[in-house]
């Protein structure tokens, strides 16, 4: 299994935002990456330069997003649910898509439920409850 390290996850976003705004080709990843970058503006600076965000640090005290989780998150997200993995995460997302009127809004959504369950994981120290995951994607699109 592939771990990329947090420098190589930061290269991947700044490398991929720096081929497309110079119209070079993406490889697929890249050009999933690209879509998410595309909307979030709000990321273009840091994505811009490279030394600055493999040198930066998030932190809940400064209140400021880290960018290069949220992206990962949404290719996280984007990933599941081209493989449908775990098992309902298509459908679950794709109604509450559908409910939102938005991918972008219920990725954001979905983001929180897959956070709670990497959380709940790590507390009890048991495997990620799958299960639950998709539950609390379905109860938000049935809000």
């Amino acid at each position: 299994m592939f771990q990329p390290s947090q420098h190589d996850v930061r290269r991947f976003f700044c490398g991929t935002h720096a081929r497309q705004r110079q119209g070079l080709p993406l490889d697929p990843m890249q050009s999933l990456a690209a879509r998410w970058i595309d909307e979030h503006p709000e990321y273009h600076a840091e994505l811009a330069d490279e030394p600055a965000a493999l040198a930066a640090v998030y932190t809940v005290d400064e209140g400021r997003t880290n960018p290069f989780l949220h992206l990962a998150m949404h290719l996280s997200i984007t990933e599941q649910v081209a493989i449908d993995q775990p098992s309902g995460i298509r459908q679950a997302v794709d109604l509450l898509a559908a409910r939102r009127n938005s991918l972008h809004t219920a990725h954001h959504e979905v983001m929180e439920c897959l956070g709670e369950m990497i959380w709940a994981s790590q507390r009890s120290g048991l495997p990620p409850d799958g299960q639950a995951y998709i539950q609390a994607v379905r109860q938000r699109a049935t809000r």
